[in-house]
């Protein structure tokens, strides 16, 4: 690979800026491919390991650690199926658009990390998922996969070294539900996208009742760069003990949002600055660090490094690295009614607490909203968010990350609440 890519930006250094594809041939000038003939001339394990050593935290939204979920994979026996590895691009979080960028502008850089992916979880088969309004996404990576199989880089003998790998592109019709990693491979086989009592694990029994490997697209795409560059050089890129850069994506109260790849552990006023600066009136109110489902911050944590780990501390959670700014003329409260709408509707519909709760929090909320509210209305949402709120009370997680904004601006924002009893928003209504 040459110095080149080997920047401070090593997932989007090489996008263009119309987001237009590279051809294979273009793609092997800049030294593509090259990392999965190191890949493959390695034992599996010795990728996990370089991996590990990198400290590779999944991008997914859990944080995970990427080799660490690898290792539970075992090798498959004699007369054995094949494995499964499952690259997720059905990205539904709101704020979220980091993921279409890299299927959209860099398919190669997607099908080198399958493969090295794929070779060290001893995958043969490998299924791109892809949102299905992600159009421009899905017909790059087919056809990039396409130009790989037919120089022989993908298929039954991956460059004269035995290793078989087989991918193909599924387009989702598009679930939040379906980043629960076992709901996913549910609607794969075809069912409706209801996540699986564990265990088993997917390692143990996933798609077809074969162990399986569940990665987001953004951690399918830094695994080429570890190989290239090496996992110290990976490392030293961040600023905290997580490895790596970040593609972080500010929406909201800014000028320009966008995404922007930098060090992990940035800070939101670095990427407050990167998006242009505050809109509005200029002032923070707050900001979610990780998308819809995160604990609200303020400006006392401005400094915080955004990571999985110090944004956990901080009581919020890093999610899926896409920040959510308002200013002083936006109300925290209309931002989560919105929200609490799109988790209601995104429910499976499993488990009580998510099915019944999150419409019953909707409706306070934009009762708020409107002025229809009444005071016992609030010690339902705090009842809810304590109660409810916890990992276990559900099936899954989707309560409990749709609690934990609700729960942070119950907390922080006590007195906007009890102001929206007496007529409605009193942000919108002028008075603040």
């Amino acid at each position: 690979m040459t110095d080149a890519t080997l920047t401070d930006r090593p997932l989007t250094g090489r996008a263009r800026p119309d987001r237009s594809p590279h051809s294979l041939a273009e793609w092997q000038a800049v030294g593509g491919y090259e990392p999965v003939r190191r890949a493959l001339g390695m034992a599996p394990a010795e990728v996990v390991d370089m991996v590990d050593a990198a400290n590779l935290n999944g991008r997914g939204g859990a944080g995970f650690p990427a080799a660490k979920k690898w290792k539970f994979m075992p090798p498959p026996g004699p007369g054995d199926g094949p494995n499964h590895l499952v690259v997720n691009g059905d990205e539904m979080e709101p704020g979220a658009f980091k993921d279409r960028l890299l299927l959209e502008a860099l398919p190669h850089q997607v099908i080198e990390g399958t493969i090295i992916t794929a070779f060290a979880t001893h995958a043969t088969e490998a299924v791109v998922l892809i949102r299905d309004e992600y159009r421009d996404a899905i017909a790059n990576m087919r056809r990039a996969i396409h130009e790989a199989e037919e120089a022989g880089l993908l298929g039954r003998d991956i460059l004269g070294t035995g290793t078989a790998l087989k991918i193909k592109v599924k387009p989702s019709a598009g679930r939040y539900i379906v980043g629960e990693e076992t709901a996913l491979i549910e609607s794969l086989e075809g069912r409706r996208a209801v996540p699986r009592k564990r265990p088993p694990f997917p390692a143990q029994s996933g798609l077809w009742g074969r162990p399986t490997t569940v990665n987001n697209v953004e951690t399918i795409s830094l695994v080429p760069h570890i190989l290239a560059g090496g996992a110290q050089w990976f490392r030293a890129l961040s600023r905290t003990e997580e490895g790596g850069t970040k593609l972080y994506a500010v929406s909201g109260r800014v000028n320009r949002p966008g995404l922007f790849e930098m060090p992990m552990g940035t800070t939101a006023r670095e990427l407050i600055e990167l998006a242009g600066g505050l809109s509005g009136d200029g002032r923070l109110r707050a900001f979610q660090p990780g998308g819809g489902a995160s604990g609200w911050l303020e400006e006392a944590e401005l400094d915080l490094p955004l990571d999985f780990g110090h944004c956990a501390r901080a009581g919020s959670m890093f999610g899926t690295g896409t920040m959510i700014v308002l200013d002083r003329t936006a109300c925290p409260i209309g931002v989560l009614a919105r929200h609490q709408r799109f988790y209601a509707r995104e429910s499976c519909g499993w488990c009580t607490p998510c099915r019944e709760g999150l419409p019953w929090v909707a409706r306070i909320l934009d009762a708020l909203e409107e002025g229809t509210a009444r005071p016992e209305d609030l010690e339902i949402l705090r009842m809810t968010a304590a109660e409810a709120g916890p990992r276990g009370r559900s099936f899954c997680d989707l309560m409990g990350g749709a609690m934990s904004p609700l729960a942070t601006a119950l907390a922080r924002f006590g007195d906007l609440f009890e102001a929206h009893l007496d007529g409605g928003c009193p942000i919108r209504r002028g008075l603040l």
